[in-house]
């Protein structure tokens, strides 16, 4: 079992939109970062759990939790010319970017803001709270996981 954690900007698409969506299951495309691409194609494995966290909104932060469902595979938005996320260098024989399919599992009750994480001396070597740490997908410590749900959730 591996640990993550999944940015998404709510007005992009919310841990509710996920919910909503059939058997709350949604593929997580649109990434194009090769660091976060070769985490999903190559480490992200079915039954693993990640934390959904809203970035880019006020304010940061945990919003809940979601399992991987699907190993990576390539993204198709990448191949339609009138997605936001195409890539003309990318093709069905060589795809440049994968996704994964997430699953819904847990909705928190109250946000765990990124203010909130960076006050907890265990969480300091934390990734997301590293300076310049800018990746949508990133491991979580199965120590740092543990302590956020133990003692911030």
């Amino acid at each position: 079992m591996q640990y993550w954690l999944m940015k998404s900007e709510p007005s992009s698409f919310s841990i509710d939109d996920l919910y909503h969506r059939p058997h709350q299951t949604e593929h997580w495309d649109g990434v194009r970062n090769y660091q976060a691409r070769n985490m999903m194609r190559n480490e992200m494995k079915v039954g693993d759990l990640a934390f959904f966290y809203h970035s880019n909104c006020t304010p940061p932060g945990i919003v809940g939790i979601v399992e991987v469902a699907r190993e990576g595979y390539p993204d198709f938005t990448c191949l339609h010319p009138e997605s936001k996320y195409f890539d003309p260098k990318s093709t069905p024989d060589n795809p440049r970017w994968f996704m994964v399919d997430v699953k819904f599992k847990e909705r928190f009750k109250q946000i765990i803001t990124l203010e909130e994480l960076r006050l907890q001396p265990e969480l300091a070597g934390m990734q997301l709270l590293k300076k310049g740490s800018r990746l949508s997908i990133m491991p979580v410590k199965p120590t740092e996981w543990e302590f956020i749900l133990k003692h911030l959730r």
